[in-house]
């Protein structure tokens, strides 16, 4: 018989990166920048969601780091449009972890005070787990996914400060059953507001906006972090 070893685990794998993630969202703070970890699916109009956001910013400067696993397609069209944006490539990593946005801040300039959005990789799962320096998590969802997301993926909606609900344009066309949605939405979190949003008909995004700056302004809200 194998000889069996009991080991105690006395700290926590995500320890270091939490240490610099609260360093980064200490130094932003310094800064008056607002960070807001952008997560959501792939697919679902993250980079478009922010472009919209970003028109109705009245208050802000807007920064963006930007998460990929290959490519500089989305930091090329927000650059494109005035906005200074850090690319991140991950090269097969499924989510950006608080050393490498603390790299991204490093080489970064922030001249005004604003809001700094950090568009995660497109994925549900592992960005959820790691925080990244952000004083929100804004959680993008889209009815084209179907409305059982919340259930399958419970962490994310459990941790998003504001949920955004895209293509609502669409949702003629869809199956997707709101009711089941918020049911299983609410189950997780019953304080997060849920802003529907259309990048067609430009609905919602002035309310993300308003959100948004309110928040940043609210120095209480900022810098504190719920244990995972």
């Amino acid at each position: 018989m194998h000889d069996v070893r009991k080991i105690d685990v006395m700290e926590s794998i995500h320890d270091e990166n939490d240490h610099i993630a609260a360093h980064v969202r200490d130094y932003l703070t310094e800064k008056d920048i607002f960070s807001i970890n952008v997560m959501g699916a792939p697919g679902i109009g993250k980079t478009t969601v922010i472009k919209h956001i970003i028109a109705e910013l009245r208050e802000r400067k807007p920064y963006v780091i930007e998460g990929d696993i290959e490519s500089d397609i989305d930091a090329r069209a927000l650059r494109a449009i005035g906005v200074k944006t850090f690319q991140i490539n991950t090269f097969g990593a499924c989510h950006l972890d608080a050393p490498l946005v603390h790299n991204a801040i490093g080489n970064m300039e922030f001249d005004e005070k604003g809001v700094l959005f950090i568009e995660n990789i497109g994925n549900l799962v592992c960005p959820a787990e790691f925080r990244i320096g952000e004083h929100a998590l804004m959680l993008i969802c889209s009815v084209t996914e179907g409305s059982d997301k919340p259930y399958k993926y419970p962490l994310a909606f459990e941790r998003a400060d504001l949920i955004l609900l895209n293509k609502v344009d669409l949702t003629p066309h869809l199956d997707f059953d709101e009711s089941f949605f918020m049911k299983g939405l609410r189950a997780l979190n019953k304080e997060a507001p849920v802003i529907k949003l259309s990048c067609k008909t430009g609905e919602g995004f002035a309310a993300a906006a308003a959100w948004i700056e309110t928040r940043a302004a609210a120095p209480a809200k900022r810098g504190t972090e719920p244990p995972l």
